[in-house]
């Protein structure tokens, strides 16, 4: 067996959770020790990465984006910056990032994790296919997608992390709480996250539910 991969990046399956659609770097090549995807703007103006901050969590991640092709704009804090093809662009958490392609077809490689920490592979990038069921209220069919998902991937706790919570939502509790245990048992940082999550507050009386997370 080898000890390297190598690909093209059209050759790795375009993943879409209803937002900015990317495709998994990491989960392509089974890289463990840090998170890296690709994201394209098809068309001039579209969002390449979502809006987000990374703030109010320990495990906020710094990023690294790298422009490889194109040109794009970031918007951080609210302040413009210009990137074109070839531009680096550090954002340490807690500063609000966004990013438009300026130039169709422009692809942005992102690279991060939370500062002092192991990288944690949760496997959050599998998701995608079941959100928009989950982002629509149909939690039962939100389920069922995950459990497909699972199914196919059964490494990852995140997976089984939102499938308990689409079970818990959809009134399936035996299931919420099987799947949660998988979840929790190879996460503590999802032990975590399940102590304030309303998603399970259907199953949260449960006396399995006390014992999972505390």
């Amino acid at each position: 067996m080898s000890g390297y991969k190598v690909a093209r990046l059209e050759e790795i399956e375009k993943l879409d959770d209803g937002r900015v659609p990317w495709r998994p770097v990491r989960h392509h090549f089974g890289i463990t020790a840090f998170g890296v995807n690709a994201w394209t703007g098809e068309s001039v103006g579209d969002r390449i990465i979502n809006e987000h901050g990374e703030e109010g969590a320990e495990d906020g991640h710094e990023e690294l984006y790298l422009v490889t092709t194109g040109r794009a704009r970031f918007e951080l804090d609210g302040e413009s910056t210009d990137a074109p093809a070839g531009t680096m662009v550090f954002v340490q958490p807690g500063v609000k990032r966004t990013a438009f392609a300026e130039e169709a077809g422009t692809t942005i490689v992102a690279v991060g994790n939370a500062p002092g920490q192991p990288y944690e592979v949760l496997g959050w990038e599998l998701w995608a296919p079941a959100r928009h069921l989950y982002d629509a209220g149909d939690y039962a069919a939100a389920a069922d997608k995950a459990k497909e998902l699972v199914e196919a991937n059964p490494d990852y706790p995140l997976p089984f992390y939102n499938l308990a919570c689409c079970e818990a939502l959809a009134g399936r509790k035996e299931d919420a709480l099987e799947h949660l245990r998988h979840a929790v048992t190879r996460s503590d940082r999802l032990r975590e996250f399940a102590k304030g999550d309303t998603d399970l507050d259907p199953i949260r009386d449960e006396p399995a539910f006390e014992e999972l997370v505390g």
